[in-house]
């Protein structure tokens, strides 16, 4: 069966000069971004105010997730000069806040850390005033990797969950629950003021208590922002939509969220990782802060 579309989850298609702009910007210096690839509903709205999530280490991923729009198979060499081609983009644009992605890269001895590494650096190098967000694989068996990773110092770090860990063997068969919270775990354990960052997607047949489950998993790992989007299926090959949560369920989940001591959640049917990062990145820098002034016994509730 398919559940059509509800209104509150349409969004108009891109046209603006600036999206136009973006978009040379991004072919003129050859790079991708996970706007296109991943056919994001906001891409319109987020390049219109020239916020743009860069996909390094080429458009073909080594995993085929059943949600996922990116193409799989054997990816080609790692580009030596996308690194400075991602700096100057970010320059030119005028960035104050970028995201940075990519595919997973499970053919690479480290993953493709060591990129993600060059990356961080050329973007501190050409825009200094520009806070960096990473969004990262697992490296699964990649030992080293995230210590890499950190030790580029990101102002934020991000790995998706993406769904409730009985979903796993269909929707992220290459992956693994416990592994992604090792690595959150992890990223806080070697950078404990470093902010940490993970999403879940709602619609592919979860229930409301494994989802306050994955949010209870992820506090103990100490995650500090919590992104919840509704799950759109890309084409017919992909998984198909259970069920389109409504703006009111969105709201209690973020509501469960916020109890639960998360410094920040975004949950609305158009939440995705980088929805919004730049603003959302002061605003938990303004949380941690306030919590900081309230005490330790105080919960500050964003």
């Amino acid at each position: 069966m398919v559940v059509r579309k509800p209104d509150w989850i349409r969004v108009k298609a891109p046209n603006s000069p600036e999206y136009a702009e973006t978009r040379r910007l991004m072919r003129q210096y050859g790079l991708s971004t996970v706007c296109e690839e991943a056919a994001c509903p906001n891409i319109g709205e987020c390049w219109k105010l020239k916020h743009a999530t860069f996909m390094i280490m080429g458009d073909t991923c080594t995993r085929a997730c059943a949600f996922c729009n990116v193409r799989t198979g054997l990816p080609g060499a790692l580009n030596p000069h996308e690194p400075a081609n991602v700096a100057e983009a970010v320059r030119q644009l005028k960035l104050h806040h970028v995201v940075v992605t990519s595919v997973d890269r499970d053919d690479l001895d480290d993953g493709g850390a060591a990129h993600f590494a060059a990356v961080i650096a050329a973007i501190r190098a050409a825009a200094p005033g520009t806070t960096v967000e990473i969004l990262t694989p697992d490296f699964l068996r990649k030992s080293g990797a995230v210590e890499t990773v950190v030790a580029a110092r990101p102002d934020v770090f991000n790995h998706n969950l993406e769904t409730v860990p009985r979903l796993y063997p269909t929707i992220r068969p290459g992956a693994r629950y416990f592994a992604s919270l090792q690595l959150l775990a992890r990223v806080k354990e070697l950078d404990p003021a470093g902010f940490t960052k993970s999403g879940l997607m709602v619609g592919l047949g979860e229930t409301r208590g494994e989802i306050g489950q994955v949010m209870d998993d992820l506090r103990a790992a100490d995650v500090d922002f919590l992104t919840i989007g509704q799950y759109l299926q890309p084409t017919p090959k992909h998984a198909a939509v259970e069920k389109f949560w409504t703006p009111e369920e969105f709201a209690q989940l973020a509501a469960m969220a916020r109890g639960k001591g998360f410094l920040m959640v975004s949950a609305t049917p158009l939440t995705r990782s980088s929805y919004h990062a730049g603003d959302d990145f002061a605003r938990l820098r303004a949380a941690r802060q306030a919590r900081l002034a309230a005490g330790p016994d105080v919960q500050v509730v964003k």
